[in-house]
C-alpha cells in the first residue's frame, strides 16, 4: 500500500469532525453495536478499504462477536449465522454502497421495512454513508491498517459530538 496524505494532520477539521461526530452519533444511537460494526465491515470489505476492514474485524472482535460470523461474512447469503434482519441490513448495505438500478434499491428496502423502524433505517443508511465516506478517504490516501486498537476513536468521536451538541434534541443532550 502507498502512503500518499495524512489526511488527519492536513484536511480542515470541520470536516473531519462533522464525520467523526456522525460516527460517534450512531455508536450511541441504539442501534445493535454488533449490527453497526458488521455494516462497517462488509461496506469496507466491498470498497477494498484495509484499514477500515482491519478496524471493524477487531471491533468485532472486541463485542465478542463469534468468529464464523465475521469470517463468513464476505459470503454472509449462503452463512446460516445471521438473522433476518441482519441479512436485510446487509443487503441494504450493498445496495446503498453499489448504487445498483432502482429495483434493486425497491426491493432491498422491503425487506428492510420487514425488520426495522424508519428511524432504525435512516440510522442504518447514515452507516452506511459514513463508512463509504470513510472508506474513500482511506484508501484514496492510502491509510495503513494495522495500528487500530478498539476504543482508539470513542475520544475523538466525544469531542465531535460536543461540538455539535446544540443540535442534538434535549432528552439526547441529557444523556451524554
Amino acid at each position: 500500500m502507498t502512503v500518499r496524505l495524512d489526511y488527519f494532520k492536513h484536511a480542515d477539521a470541520l470536516p473531519l469532525q462533522a464525520l467523526t461526530a456522525i460516527s460517534g452519533y450512531l455508536h450511541e444511537s441504539g442501534l445493535d453495536p454488533q449490527l453497526l460494526a458488521l455494516i462497517e465491515l462488509r461496506a469496507s470489505q466491498l470498497n477494498g478499504c484495509a484499514y477500515c476492514i482491519d478496524m471493524h474485524s477487531k471491533d468485532l472482535l472486541a463485542l465478542e462477536t463469534p468468529l464464523p460470523r465475521i469470517l463468513l461474512l464476505p459470503a454472509w447469503r449462503e452463512a446460516n449465522v445471521y438473522s433476518l434482519a441482519e441479512r436485510a441490513a446487509l443487503a441494504w448495505t450493498e445496495a446503498v454502497t453499489r448504487l445498483p438500478d432502482g429495483e434493486t434499491l425497491d426491493r432491498c428496502y422491503g425487506e428492510l421495512t420487514a425488520h426495522f423502524s424508519p428511524r432504525a433505517i435512516t440510522r442504518l443508511t447514515f452507516a452506511i454513508v459514513v463508512i463509504n465516506s470513510w472508506n474513500r478517504l482511506s484508501v484514496a490516501f492510502g491509510r495503513e491498517p494495522g495500528q487500530y486498537r478498539p476504543g482508539d476513536l470513542e475520544g475523538a468521536m466525544n469531542r465531535a459530538l460536543e461540538r455539535f451538541a446544540d443540535l442534538r434534541p434535549t432528552t439526547e443532550r441529557s444523556k451524554a
